[in-house]
Formats: C-alpha cells, structure tokens, sequence
C-alpha cells in the first residue's frame, strides 16, 4: 500500500527553492504509514486487553507486557486470580473484567470499563481458550460444540468489543495452535475453532487495514502450560513425549516452549519493529511443524 501524505502549499513570499524545501518538510512530518499509530511515535504508555490472564501464556503475557511500561486489562473467568496476577504486576494502570469471554455480556463489560477508564486500547492479545477432547461421530453436538463455540464466539466477541476502542490504530493478536493446520485423534472441535481464527485473522487484516489495524495470530506448539496437564499428569514429562520429540525426530528444539516465549512473540507483534506485518499465522512451536 503506497504512503499517504498530504501536502499543503506554502505562502506565496517564498522562492521556488524555499516553497520545494518547504512542501518537502510538510510532506515528510505528514506522512501516516498504514499500521503506525500516533502513540508509536510518541512514546506513550499503550493499552492492551489480554483474555486468558489468569495462567498459562495468557499471564505470562500480562507480565512481558506489564514489565514494558503497558497498561493491562485482565480478562478470564476467576476474579480471585486475576487480583493475584495483577498485584504481581508492574505497576500501571491495570484493569480486572472477569467473565466469560464467550458471553457477549462480558465483553460488553470490558468494553465499557476500557472505555470508562483508558479513553481508547491499542491492543488485544487473545490468550483464552479450552480444549475438550470429542469423538467427531458419536459425541453429542452439543459437547462436540463445547471448544469451538467457546473459542469462536470469544475471539468474535473480544474482537469487535475492541475495535472501536482502537481509535488511532492497532494491533489484534489470536493465540492460535499447531492444531489449526495439524491432526490429532479427539480433536476435532478444537482444531477446527483454531482453524478457523487463523482464517478470521486473514480477513479481519483485510478488513480492518484501513482503520490501521494489523491483524495476527501466534499458533504455539508444545508450551508447558496448566493445559499440558491431563488427569493429573503433565504430557510433556511423560515417556510418549521423551520418546517420540526429545529422542526422536519430530521435534527440532528437542523442548516444550515456556509460555514467556510466547508472550516475547506477541509483544513483537503488538510494537514499533511489526508495524509491516499483518494477516500472518507465525508458528512459535521450537521446528515442530517443519517435521514429517
């Protein structure tokens, strides 16, 4: 997309040498790069709204941010956790909306609490998210729909409470997975939810390139996270994952990634060195996918 700049004609008491240098000077302090906030440039402290604050990456995220002189907004379903998270914080002007983010009430609330408090948000890390293990036939469709509808509608509902918020630009970030382009038995639901935010992103970037907001998502691989954490055990210490990704083959890295690696992703993808990226799925998954 070409640069927009508008020039304004200089008086007429100036030479023709001094009106080009002049028109220059306006021309160049004028320019607006598509995805180039005012706050950018100026240095300003930025506000994000991250979903899935409570643990895992979504916290992680929280703290990178927080630590970079952001004010947060926390978003999840426990209140209690959240008043933890946000006392472990870089102090700030942090915001706590608990709530489904699933229920369009919820994000009616957050809306009107950033709104209320902040004028404006620059950022939305969305971090939320369930995996519920389904058989594609024989479950029944109303807990077959448990993950999709839950990480669909929230990232909908998030989504369009933030950008009216996102005034002078922004950044929308999905926290995806490898699962949106992978297979694994039981996981129909969710990697078909997964899959289709990494499509919404490639709209919405169309869609919303014109307000200047730029639209990503982050697809994870193996994060040692409370969701690695089945019936009790943690997969990523058992012997099926030592054997099959650490001495096996299937995983470059030979590890599980940290949650503040994806929070590092996203952080990149929400400031000033991201601002010519946009309708893109970037794997944070230590070679994961690039296997066979």
């Amino acid at each position: 997309m070409p640069l927009a700049a508008r020039v304004v004609a200089p008086p007429s008491r100036f030479s023709d040498h001094e009106r080009i240098e002049a028109i220059d000077a306006r021309a160049a302090s004028e320019v607006r790069l598509t995805g180039v906030s005012r706050r950018d440039t100026l240095g300003d402290r930025k506000r994000v709204l991250i979903s899935g604050a409570s643990s895992g990456i979504g916290k992680a995220t929280a703290v990178r941010f927080a630590n970079e002189s952001w004010d947060v907004c926390l978003n999840a379903r426990r209140e209690s956790v959240l008043l933890d998270v946000r006392s472990s914080l870089r102090p700030g002007r942090h915001l706590i909306c608990a709530g489904d983010y699933s229920d369009p009430a919820t994000a009616c609330s957050i809306h009107a609490a950033i709104l209320k408090n902040w004028g404006g948000l620059d950022a939305l890390v969305n971090c939320a998210g369930a995996y519920f293990g389904v058989d594609p036939i024989e479950s029944p469709m109303a807990e077959w729909r448990k993950s999709f509808d839950l990480i669909v509608n929230g990232a909908l509902n998030l989504t369009r409470a933030s950008v009216p918020l996102m005034t002078d630009g922004g950044r929308i970030i999905h926290i995806t997975s490898i699962h949106g382009v992978r297979a694994e038995v039981g996981s129909s639901s969710y990697a078909m939810a997964k899959a289709a935010l990494n499509q919404y992103c490639r709209t919405l970037a169309l869609e919303l390139a014109p307000r200047g907001i730029l639209v990503n998502a982050i697809a994870p691989g193996f994060v040692r996270t409370p969701m690695s954490v089945v019936d009790g055990v943690n997969e990523l210490d058992t012997e099926w994952f030592r054997r099959s990704y650490v001495d096996g083959h299937h995983l470059p890295l030979k590890r599980a990634g940290l949650p503040e690696e994806i929070a590092g992703a996203a952080l990149f993808l929400a400031g000033p060195d991201a601002t010519y990226i946009t309708g893109q799925v970037l794997a944070v998954d230590g070679g994961l996918t690039i296997t066979f």
